[in-house]
């Protein structure tokens, strides 16, 4: 058996999560428009401004999702998170009737899991709509 000689961690929590988007503004206009997050950071940076920083969150959350072009030759999509409501069911029914949003299933649970429903945005990448 292993003795973890390794020093406890500072970190206390996932601040910010990324997701690979083939454009920026597009991803902006859904999680916005669509699912109703803020816009929380958009900063351009690198020596001529051209690299964009961007991050949305939904209402309340400490937690962020960065939008981010791939990067080293990758391809937009792929990622997944969960985000949680109080109510699947109603949020299902908002996104099914906004239109524009790929859901993915309808709201279900299994033993030991939540009740939740998925959704895809326009690049592919996976949210998970999980009640608590």
């Amino acid at each position: 058996m292993a003795t973890n000689t390794q020093a406890s961690t500072t970190v206390n929590s996932i601040g910010v999560t990324m997701f690979t988007v083939a454009d920026q503004d597009a991803a902006l206009e859904f999680y916005i428009g669509k699912l109703g997050f803020e816009l929380r950071g958009d900063t351009r940076f690198g020596p001529d401004g051209e690299y964009r920083w961007l991050e949305v969150a939904p209402p309340g959350s400490t937690a962020r999702l960065a939008l981010n072009p791939p990067m080293g030759g990758g391809e937009p999509g792929g990622s997944a998170i969960g985000v949680e409501t109080p109510d699947v069911r109603a949020e299902y029914e908002r996104l099914r009737a906004i239109g524009g949003v790929q859901i993915d299933s309808e709201p279900e649970s299994s033993p030991g899991a939540p009740l939740l429903f998925m959704v895809s945005d326009p690049d592919g990448n996976h949210i998970a709509i999980v009640e608590v």
